[in-house]
C-alpha cells in the first residue's frame, strides 16, 4: 500500500483527470461522431478513443513509471512489470452514450500490487462523481456512502445478466434483468445504496470492475468472482470470472443461494 501522502497526490491527479474527461465526453454528446463495431461486436466511437487518449496523456505524463490498461488501448506485457497501474474505461456504457441516454460514465482506478487503491466513477449527465481512497471511505460528491446490509435476500433489488440471476431463482430477490446500467455504474449505485446487489456470469474485464470494486469495498461491501474469490488485477489475462457484489452479509447469502443445487 502506498503511503498516505502518495495516495492523496495520486488521488488528486486521478480525480481531476476524470472530471475533465467526463466534461469533454459530455461536450461530445452534442456533436456528430463516428462509430463502428469492434471484432467482438461491441460498439466504439470517436469519443471513446478521444477520452482514452486524454486520460492516458494526462495520467502517464504525470506518472511515467506507472502501467496502463484500458479498454481502448492495445494491451502490452509492459504493465505486468509495474507495481502501480492505471486501469481505465474511458466510456463505460457506450451504447447509452450513442443513444443520448444518461447511463454512461468515465471510470478509472489506480491499482497497486493487484488491488485498487484509488477510484473515480463520473456520470457527467447526472453530475454525480463517485470517489474512493483505500482506507478512507467512499463518497458521492462530498457525501459519504455506506451500503445498507442484511442477511436476507427477500425483496432485495439485485441487478444482473439473465444467467447470473437465474442462479438466484427462488431466493426471494427482486431480479432486475434490464441491463440499463453498465457494470461500473451498477457498482457505484450499489455503494450508494440504490441497489442491493449485482451478479453476472461470464468473463468481465478489469476495466469494467476495478474502480467500482473499490467503491463497494470502501462502502462496506464485497466484490468477488462467482466462487467468492477476491479479484486480483493486472494479471496476464485482464479479466475476472463473473461478478457477485453486495453488502458483506447479503454477499454471503447470494453465494450460498447460488451454490444450492
Amino acid at each position: 500500500m502506498p503511503d498516505s501522502e502518495s495516495l492523496e497526490a495520486d488521488a488528486r491527479l486521478l480525480f481531476d483527470a476524470v472530471r475533465r474527461a467526463g466534461g469533454r465526453a459530455k461536450e461530445l454528446t452534442r456533436q456528430s461522431i463516428k462509430r463502428w463495431s469492434k471484432p467482438d461486436g461491441s460498439e466504439v466511437t470517436e469519443a471513446d478513443i478521444e477520452i482514452d487518449s486524454l486520460l492516458k496523456t494526462e495520467l502517464m505524463a504525470a506518472r511515467p513509471s506507472y502501467g496502463w490498461l484500458s479498454e481502448e488501448t492495445p494491451d502490452t506485457e509492459d504493465r505486468l512489470s509495474r507495481d502501480r497501474i492505471w486501469i481505465v474505461d474511458p466510456i463505460d456504457g457506450t451504447r447509452a452514450f450513442i443513444n443520448g441516454d444518461s447511463e454512461w460514465c468515465v471510470a478509472a482506478a489506480l491499482v497497486c500490487a493487484g488491488r485498487p487503491v484509488i477510484a473515480a466513477v463520473y456520470c457527467p449527465m447526472a453530475e454525480e462523481f463517485f470517489s474512493a481512497i483505500a482506507g478512507s471511505g467512499v463518497w458521492i460528491g462530498s457525501l459519504p456512502m455506506k451500503i445498507p446490509d442484511s442477511h436476507s435476500l427477500q425483496a432485495a433489488h439485485v441487478v444482473g445478466n439473465r444467467k447470473g440471476l437465474s442462479g438466484l431463482a427462488g431466493s426471494g430477490i427482486a431480479a432486475d434483468h434490464s441491463g440499463r446500467l453498465p457494470l461500473q455504474l451498477r457498482l457505484a449505485h450499489l455503494a450508494a445504496g440504490r441497489i442491493d446487489g449485482a451478479v453476472s456470469v461470464g468473463k468481465r474485464h478489469d476495466w469494467d470492475l476495478a474502480a467500482g470494486d473499490l467503491l463497494v469495498h470502501e462502502a462496506g461491501g464485497l466484490v468477488t468472482d462467482t466462487s467468492g474469490g477476491q479479484y486480483i488485477y493486472n494479471r496476464p489475462e485482464p479479466w475476472q470470472q463473473g461478478l457477485i457484489a453486495a453488502g458483506a452479509k447479503r454477499h454471503a447469502a447470494i453465494i450460498t443461494a447460488m451454490r444450492i443445487p
